[in-house]
């Protein structure tokens, strides 16, 4: 994974180190999908909480690439189920 500059990781810790909403990007079938979710930004990934059986952890699994946007700020990279907690998925979003 790439790292930030010390002073991008403070600015991106700064602005989306706490619940924040942002546009989530995922395809299926060659067809986008663009949504808002919430989201939070710590150590060089977004994290964000999902149902289980989403359209985006379906869109995710069968294909992890995704991108995000936010007020001033877009970023693509590699969607991960990272924890499953019960009938919710977390996932988070690296850069590539």
């Amino acid at each position: 994974m790439k790292r930030w500059s010390e002073d991008a990781e403070k600015i991106m810790t700064e602005r989306f180190g706490k619940d924040t909403v942002i546009a989530l990007a995922t395809v299926e079938n060659e067809m986008p999908f663009v949504r808002y979710v919430n989201a939070y930004y710590e150590d060089g990934a977004f994290y964000m909480i999902t149902y289980a059986l989403s359209n985006k952890m379906s869109h995710i699994k069968n294909n992890p690439t995704v991108a995000i946007a936010g007020e001033w700020f877009t970023a693509h990279g590699k969607g991960i189920n990272w924890d499953t907690l019960g009938k919710r998925k977390m996932f988070k979003l690296q850069r590539n």
